[in-house]
């Protein structure tokens, strides 16, 4: 009951800590928020923001800015602008990739937490696409098994078809990754899922190769990678 009591008057509880905060309005909200994280393990939540006249908005956005690394101050602001720029259609894979280009020396996983710290989410939401139509073509058989380890680039390459949602409008993307530094080697994107989806994305990246070079391309056998003319563009490249 003693605790429940003090719940009730918890404004009298953090008084002399309030009491105290700065006069500036952000150092004030920022100092408000270490007492509230201070705190919020003896009480609720929404009686410290009450007690400490603290929007719950604001409270959040200084735990992010505590919670941001110092070393990444520059890329935090880059990853920002760039997801403001692409109107939130960016994820951290596009923004990873823009920022490569940029010269930034990031890797993907990296990327995705920052922005986790940000609170960026991509609103371009990707759905797995099924490529199954049955028994169609020859399946070849599984030369990756989950063996992932790869010394150099263009030794494995990895493709798949993935569905997107835009405007109401279904699009679908079928890229190349290079399993050596992520790259993406090749890519097409189209209004719907024909063969030419993944016929033009493979000749783009078979152009790309030397003639020495010969990877190994794993998909998930759906029917477009089973179709004679995609094989055949294999066939060609390899023998």
């Amino acid at each position: 009951m003693e605790r429940r009591g003090c719940l009730l008057t918890c404004r009298k509880c953090c008084a002399k800590k309030v009491g105290r905060v700065g006069t500036n309005k952000t150092t004030a909200s920022k100092e408000k928020t270490l007492i509230v994280l201070a705190l919020r393990n003896q009480y609720p939540l929404k009686h410290l923001l009450h007690a400490t006249k603290l929007a719950k908005s604001v409270f959040y956005y200084h735990v992010r800015e505590l919670k941001k690394p110092k070393e990444y101050t520059i890329e935090l602001e880059r990853i920002e602008k760039i997801y403001h720029e692409h109107k939130g259609r960016y994820g951290y894979r596009r923004i990873h990739l823009t920022l490569k280009n940029e010269g930034f020396t990031l890797n993907h996983k990296t990327v995705q937490r920052l922005m986790g710290l940000l609170n960026l989410k991509s609103t371009v939401r990707p759905k797995k696409y099924r490529s199954y139509r049955g028994d169609v073509g020859k399946a070849a058989p599984n030369y990756l098994k989950r063996n992932f380890k790869v010394t150099k680039p263009n030794e494995k390459w990895v493709t798949d078809v993935t569905e997107f949602k835009v405007n109401e409008q279904k699009v679908y993307l079928s890229p190349i990754i290079d399993l050596y530094n992520q790259e993406v080697v090749a890519y097409k994107v189209a209004k719907n899922a024909r063969l030419t989806l993944v016929t033009e994305m493979l000749k783009k990246g078979l152009s790309r190769l030397g003639e020495a070079q010969k990877p190994l391309l794993h998909s998930d056998q759906g029917w477009q990678y089973r179709h004679k003319h995609y094989q055949k563009q294999l066939r060609d490249n390899w023998n």
